[in-house]
């Protein structure tokens, strides 16, 4: 799977003394994966590397950094078939919600399903993210957001002005919930209960596609507004 299409790699609007954010498309799907890094100790935590491990193992070393954990926002074949790879490459943790553990380990059979590819498991998470919990690496802190609906163990995570939404929020959209364990009253709860409390000015690094902010979606996301007119009783 890997290697098939041209590799982009952009640095994200959010660059301090502290921290460096790179973010990286890869595989069929135009997955976008992320690396959050600390300057001062060149820790890294790896945000859904979704295919092209080579890449974003290249991207770490342009960084400067190591990636010592990997968090995916869900266990979708295209945020987790690079999990394995980089994990022995690097060593680092890998953290899951427990909701999702089943979809990863059917990794295998939907690669050969939809692609007659083999492709490996990743391995079985070594913490588990939970709602509330913190990741945190040298300074670098993440709030963990459970945001159910696009699968039953989606997350998001937030800190330093950034939320990586996987494919929970996107601009102008949200994510798709006719996959099996999808729920579309579910998703949209997650975004107006959860997502939507987080400052306009917080920056959205989607799963997929162009990034946004929270104030952008709440004044045009059609989605979005029909769930806040229906709770208005419009």
């Amino acid at each position: 799977m890997s290697g098939s299409v041209q590799t982009d790699t952009w640095e994200i609007g959010v660059d301090t003394a502290e921290l460096v954010v790179r973010g990286i498309v890869v595989g069929l799907f135009r997955e976008n994966c992320y690396i959050v890094g600390s300057r001062r100790t060149g820790e890294a935590i790896c945000v859904d590397p979704g295919d092209e491990p080579d890449q974003i193992l290249a991207l770490a070393r342009d960084m400067g950094v190591r990636i010592t954990k990997i968090a995916c926002s869900h266990a979708h074949l295209d945020h987790i078939m690079a999990v394995r790879a980089v994990v022995e490459a690097t060593g680092a943790s890998f953290l899951l919600h427990p909701d999702d553990n089943k979809l990863a380990e059917q990794l295998p059979l939907v690669a050969r399903q939809w692609f007659d590819a083999d492709v490996q498991p990743p391995p079985k998470p070594d913490f588990p993210l939970r709602h509330a919990d913190d990741l945190e690496i040298a300074g670098i802190q993440l709030g963990v957001l459970q945001t159910p609906g696009h699968t039953p163990g989606s997350i998001s995570l937030y800190g330093g002005g950034m939320l990586f939404s996987g494919d929970t929020l996107f601009r102008g959209s949200i994510g798709r919930t006719d996959l099996p364990g999808g729920d579309s009253r579910q998703i949209i709860r997650s975004i107006a209960d959860r997502l939507l409390a987080l400052p306009d000015d917080t920056i959205v690094l989607p799963g997929h596609m162009e990034e946004t902010t929270i104030g952008a979606e709440r004044a045009s996301n059609p989605f979005i507004l029909q769930e806040l007119a229906r709770r208005r009783g419009e």
